[in-house]
């Protein structure tokens, strides 16, 4: 896997080993970036962030911070490991679950321009997080989600701006309604 596009460009990234993370390839990344424009000076949330591609992606097209939440250790470590082999400042790595995360976020009023999840494709109930995605995303921000093809999710207080397949992969960005 490498890094598609911005400061980075080319730079190669350590995934976390066995099946348990499945990361999002990099013709999927390049295509999320392009539907949702640039990301300059943007607050990034990357939930259950895996090897981080996506916020490091962000960072490397000019995010100014993001916030990695992985509950796996061995995932968590790996972000590390890639923000350091990239040199990438702004950015710190909770080892939490998203839920738990997220609850905080809303409660603490932190919000987030760009939020970026990808759950485990046996996620097909988004009620745990739904609450709390609407409160921790800024007026104008988006949220990106990944499921698998045959999903469609739906989040209460979000609207769909688009949906799109990359094979097994469907892409859902949200916006305030």
């Amino acid at each position: 896997m490498r890094i598609v596009a911005g400061s980075r460009k080319g730079a190669r990234i350590f995934a976390p080993k066995g099946l348990d993370t499945r990361p999002t390839g990099d013709r999927v990344r390049e295509a999320v970036f392009n539907l949702i424009g640039p990301v300059d000076g943007a607050e990034v949330l990357d939930l259950y962030a895996g090897s981080g591609a996506m916020g490091l992606e962000a960072l490397s097209r000019g995010a100014a911070r993001a916030t990695f939440v992985e509950s796996d250790r061995e995932a968590a470590e790996t972000i590390l490991k890639n923000l350091d082999k990239l040199k990438l400042e702004g950015a710190v790595v909770f080892r939490e679950d998203a839920r738990r995360k997220l609850a905080a976020d809303a409660a603490g009023g932190r919000r987030y321009d760009l939020v970026l999840a990808d759950p485990p494709y046996a996620m097909t109930d988004y009620t745990s997080i739904a609450r709390y995605l609407p409160r921790v995303l800024s007026d104008d921000g988006l949220l990106v989600l990944e499921t698998a093809a045959k999903t469609e999710p739906e989040l209460p207080e979000l609207a769909v701006r688009t949906s799109r397949k990359y094979g097994s992969t469907r892409v859902t960005v949200f916006e305030h309604e």
